[in-house]
């Protein structure tokens, strides 16, 4: 929680009265006992607790052995007073919600500015030198600081690049990990100032090109002490919202000091983990910061950012009527086409006498029938001539047309064929084969055969 120091003129306070740090073993716990007080914190009980004014002491002790240190942060509220010595302000850190007041003398502050040739003022970021103190009758910390120092916007932006070369190194602008922005969102979150131009200028002209857009609106602090954590908790707000379907974080622009704060680490992993697409309207062309990198879209102006999260209702009225025009004109042409095949096919002359393909077919069909039959017969009557052919060659060539001829086959009673004279002697009993018959033989007498003819 930040702390704020109070309006009114303060001068240095002087350290009050401290308690002794060990008290004497008389000294009563409470009222109405006489046990000694604890020495050490680790040594108190319920019973035998410390006073408030002894812990105040101890942790003043313990404060004040600390050395001088340089702190970083950012100065959130300076109110300078005119005529005092002493000057208050409040340093918050750059990252976190935290805050912690700080003195310093108002001499030594006009030296420093007078050194640097820069004035300390609210939203500046410092290195202050400075010791702690603990204040025992308020119980608060604080910081005298004897050197303030303003960041350069140098050092700045080199811990910007920095920070990039880290986040890019994540994965954190990858193309593969941004998120399609919606055709037509049902509800955009905007991120903006307070009554600034940027909010008409998203809000206006997105509803002229889509009336009657619903918008859900964050006006917060775009720069300064405050930036970081409401932009930041707007966004996870929206984030966490399921009507909305894309959010606008939008900025007219500015110095680059002025848009530190969309740089800053919390903000844009904030951004990145957001599920719901993110547009970065937040400065002009020449302007960079982180978050332009890890948005899903970067916007170069707010009312770039409201001509790319809606389409614009004139123009698609205009591209669906001409859709629907290119519709008409090939379904006509489809329509005209199917006619004209149709009137074809009806002027052929099967549509007028639909039995004139059957007739035609049928007379066909008889024609192939007949070349079948006249085919077949004669194919059977070539082969019934070769049969009697083949016929009348085997009758005159076996042994029973031999027979029929008037010839006749001897065989020997031991069934072999007589074709020698030299195998039979006179009286042997030979049978005879006639075309007709059988026969049985005796040999009365042989003639020798002829020298030259076979045996």
């Amino acid at each position: 929680m930040e702390h704020v120091t109070d309006s009114s003129p303060r001068r240095t306070p002087s350290p009050p009265a401290q308690a002794p740090l060990n008290p004497p073993a008389a000294q009563p716990a409470g009222p109405g006992t006489s046990r000694p007080l604890a020495r050490l914190a680790r040594e108190t009980t319920p019973e035998n607790p410390w006073p408030l004014r002894l812990l105040s002491t101890k942790i003043d002790e313990y404060v004040n052995k600390m050395t001088f240190v340089w702190v970083e942060g950012q100065i959130v509220q300076f109110n300078r007073r005119p005529g005092s010595g002493m000057q208050y302000l409040t340093l918050r850190d750059a990252d976190a919600d935290m805050s912690m007041s700080l003195s310093v003398f108002t001499r030594e502050l006009a030296a420093i500015e007078r050194a640097t040739g820069v004035q300390v003022t609210e939203g500046s970021r410092v290195v202050v030198h400075a010791k702690p103190r603990f204040w025992t009758k308020r119980g608060s910390l604080e910081l005298r600081a004897d050197d303030i120092r303003p960041v350069g916007i140098g050092d700045l932006l080199a811990r910007i690049e920095q920070l990039r070369r880290i986040l890019a190194a994540e994965g954190l602008f990858d193309a593969e990990r941004k998120h399609p922005l919606p055709f037509l969102p049902r509800k955009v979150g905007l991120v903006c100032g307070r009554n600034a131009k940027a909010k008409d200028d998203v809000v206006v002209n997105a509803r002229l090109r889509w009336p009657g857009l619903p918008f859900e609106i964050r006006e917060v602090a775009v720069q300064g002490a405050q930036a970081v954590r409401e932009v930041t908790a707007a966004i996870r707000e929206l984030d966490a919202d399921p009507s909305v379907d894309v959010i606008v974080v939008a900025r007219g622009g500015g110095a680059v000091e002025d848009l530190l704060p969309f740089s800053d680490e919390g903000l844009v992993r904030a951004a990145a983990a957001a599920r719901t697409p993110i547009v970065s309207a937040i400065g002009h062309e020449t302007d960079c910061p982180l978050l332009d990198l890890v948005a899903d879209y970067r916007a170069s102006t707010p009312t770039d950012a409201a001509r790319r999260i809606v389409p614009d209702l004139a123009e698609e009225t205009m591209g669906l009527d001409q859709a629907r025009e290119r519709m008409r004109t090939v379904l006509r042409s489809r329509l005209d086409a199917e006619q004209r095949g149709l009137d074809q096919v009806l002027a052929r002359p099967v549509m007028a006498d639909p039995t004139l393909i059957v007739r035609d077919r049928v007379a066909e069909l008889e024609q192939a029938r007949e070349r079948m039959r006249r085919a077949l017969s004669a194919t059977l009557s070539l082969a019934d001539a070769d049969l009697r052919a083949d016929h009348a060659r085997l009758r005159a060539l076996s042994p029973q047309g031999v027979l029929d001829r008037g010839y006749a086959i001897l065989r020997s009673p031991g069934g072999g064929i007589i074709t020698s004279a030299r195998q039979v002697k006179k009286g042997d009993l030979i049978e005879g084969v006639l075309a007709s018959g059988r026969l049985v033989a005796q040999v009365v007498g042989t003639t020798k055969p002829v020298s030259n003819a076979p045996e």
